[in-house]
């Protein structure tokens, strides 16, 4: 096993390549042991080099309605009013800390997503 850190994008594709090789190893071999060290260094650098950016609070939710098969009627009993609903979804109207916790609470969406300003 030889194990370095991933410093450089070569370094990054031999890791790469390396995994590929260690795929199907058994866990608690020395090979398993060298994938999932390898598999950490791989995410370590990932999260580093290709940061993922959290979704747009309004894209969430429309997110959230269209694989739900919610409405902007659905919306509303969540937060308040139909008006209200539209203005959320049309930008025109922030979102209030307890708009936040109801569509936290009722579709799961995460808060971390909903508290970014937009």
């Amino acid at each position: 096993m030889n194990i370095k850190p991933i410093k450089t994008i070569k370094d990054y594709e031999q890791a790469m390549l390396r995994l590929e090789i260690l795929f199907d190893a058994k866990k608690g071999t020395p090979k398993g042991d060298e994938l999932e060290i390898l598999s950490l260094l791989i995410e370590k650098y990932e999260d580093e080099k290709f940061p993922i950016d959290l979704p747009d609070p309004i894209e969430a939710i429309k997110f959230r309605m269209e694989q739900s098969g919610l409405t902007q009627t659905d919306l509303a009993d969540i937060i308040g009013q139909r008006s209200r609903a539209s203005e959320i979804l049309s930008r025109k109207r922030k979102l209030s800390l307890n708009m936040i916790r109801q569509l936290h609470k009722k579709w799961h969406i995460p808060t971390e997503v909903l508290v970014q300003a937009y």
